[in-house]
């Protein structure tokens, strides 16, 4: 349902303490939405009632007579609303549930930031929208076939906007004519919302860089070195130093040091003879909510389905990498396969156990590493990203701000847009649990982790981890994105739950039936 009435005005957002509810809402903010519960009209008629007037407002008119109409104070209310906006102010429209946003816990946060920037700015008004995830995709299609597009839309990451590829206004000129700095972003974060175009349409703004989430208890209870916090200067890192364990730190060593910390329950260890896989009760490390494939892939080097000649081509290093977690799972045993991880022992959140060593995903994970009573999980730290074949990536889930291409009013969106970015940003990530593409405001997002994760977490290993951005991006375009991304995700089961499954045979068959699915999009 869209909702634009306004709320009182709170107290800003102050300390960055993430709820899981919040969180929780960032780590699912790209779902693609379905049908539409709203009809496009619908702002329209809401238009037609001032949502800023207080329903308290008749008890001010007391003092006229007492035969004066009951209704009286109401109509004249409603022909002079107190908060009115000036005639010449520039509205800009901003839709948000594409991607995070439209959680109840965020929506009158996010409003009260409207409520403050209206009340201090005469020349532009921003109304805005929020629509539930499950609908946005399907609302925002009927707005733009109607020609009535947002200015503005987001928070959305890659995936949330692929289904909109196309209608994004591209940010460059706007960007020169008003000087606007992008120093203050890192330049490999600014260079992968660069499209195939060359065209920059999103700014940097809520970053999720991955890393290596690991069990120190296990760690410890098993006298082996934690992995590496640290990135050397080409990005490699050695495991284990001084050890008997020393060697590069890459996807081979996690394979060889997870296989040690892969336990049974007679206590041998997935390098012993008489292991038995079908009863292990402690695994060596996952890919922790890190699909579809694509996403997994790019652990072994990033890389895009879509050529430049329009066909499908799934790149080499992702089947590597595919085959590598199959074996994974259904032959060494080392990662959990699918019935493990929805067993009680794992419930569906396998690092959150306490029962895997080491899981590879993204800062938002912070969301739920939480026991059943909400206290946090104090067992953990981060590590670097693995290298392969001497390249490291440090897969990046982000979200953005984008303005339509068909907005009558750029230059006033692109000044809420950098609002968003500057002044009220750290409001924002707050309110939807990521960390800041900002270095400057970094240190204080982390702080507030650090209230609910006291056990001394090294969060700079995030912060380094946004140097190795996929570019280009897992979550790049594809024709028929929807349709695509379906038909590859099934890929993901497949390779949890079929220790049989020809991971090769596999891949070529869904290349073939994405260039299928492409020709007829075209046709």
């Amino acid at each position: 349902m869209l909702r634009r009435t306004r709320t009182s005005r709170g107290a800003r957002v102050g300390a960055v303490v993430l709820s899981l509810a919040l969180v929780a809402a960032a780590c699912g903010g790209d779902d693609d939405s379905s049908d539409a519960e709203e009809p496009a009209e619908e702002p329209a008629e809401e238009a037609e009632e001032p949502a800023e007037e207080p329903a308290e407002e008749p008890a001010e008119e007391a003092e006229e007579p007492a035969e004066e109409p009951a209704e009286e104070p109401a109509d004249t209310a409603a022909e002079e609303p107190a908060e009115e906006p000036a005639s010449d102010a520039t509205t800009v429209r901003w839709f948000v549930g594409l991607g995070t946003g439209s959680q109840d816990e965020q929506i009158d946060r996010q409003q009260a930031l409207v409520d403050d920037f209206n009340s201090t700015h005469d020349d532009i008004q921003i109304e805005v929208e929020f629509v539930p995830n499950e609908t946005a995709a399907q609302t925002l299609a009927t707005q733009i076939a109607a020609g009535n597009a947002p200015d503005i839309i987001g928070p959305v990451g890659r995936e949330g906007s692929n289904s909109f590829a196309g209608q994004y206004l591209d940010l460059d000129p706007l960007i020169e004519s008003t000087g606007y700095d992008l120093s203050i972003y890192p330049a490999a974060q600014v260079e992968a919302w660069v499209d195939d175009d060359g065209a920059l349409r999103g700014l940097p703004f809520a970053s999720y860089p991955s890393a290596i989430f690991f069990n120190t208890e296990l760690f410890d209870a098993a006298g082996l070195p934690y992995p590496p916090q640290e990135y050397g200067p080409d990005g490699t890192a050695v495991y284990g130093e001084g050890t008997e364990y020393e060697g590069t730190w890459d996807w081979a060593k996690v394979e060889e040091i997870g296989k040690l910390m892969t336990i049974d329950s007679a206590g041998l260890n997935a390098t012993e003879e008489g292991f038995d896989k079908d009863d292990t009760v402690q695994w060596g490390y996952i890919h922790q909510w890190t699909e579809p494939p694509m996403a997994q892939g790019t652990f072994f080097g990033a890389g895009k389905i879509l050529q430049d000649d329009g066909t499908a081509a799934i790149p080499e290093q992702w089947v590597e990498e595919w085959n590598w977690y199959h074996a994974a799972k259904h032959e060494s045993g080392f990662v959990p396969d699918q019935t493990e991880i929805d067993s009680d022992l794992l419930a569906g959140n396998a690092f959150n156990s306490g029962k895997v060593a080491m899981a590879n995903t993204h800062q938002w994970y912070t969301c739920c590493l939480f026991d059943g009573d909400g206290n946090a999980a104090k067992f953990w730290d981060l590590a670097i990203v693995p290298s392969y074949e001497g390249n490291v990536v440090s897969k990046l889930h982000a979200d953005i701000f984008r303005i339509h291409k068909d907005t009558e009013n750029p230059d006033e969106a692109f000044a809420v847009l950098t609002y968003f970015q500057d002044d009220i940003a750290l409001d924002l990530l707050t309110i939807y649990g990521a960390m800041p593409a900002r270095p400057d405001i970094q240190a204080d997002y982390f702080a507030g982790l650090d209230a609910t994760f006291d056990q001394g977490v090294n969060w700079n290993v995030i912060v380094a981890g946004g140097q190795y951005p996929d570019v280009p991006s897992h979550e790049s375009y594809m024709p028929a994105y929807l349709e695509s991304l379906t038909l590859i995700e099934e890929l993901e089961g497949e390779i949890s739950g079929d220790p049989t499954l020809d991971v090769d045979a596999r891949a070529a068959e869904i290349e073939a039936q994405l260039n299928e699915i492409w020709a007829a999009a075209e046709g």
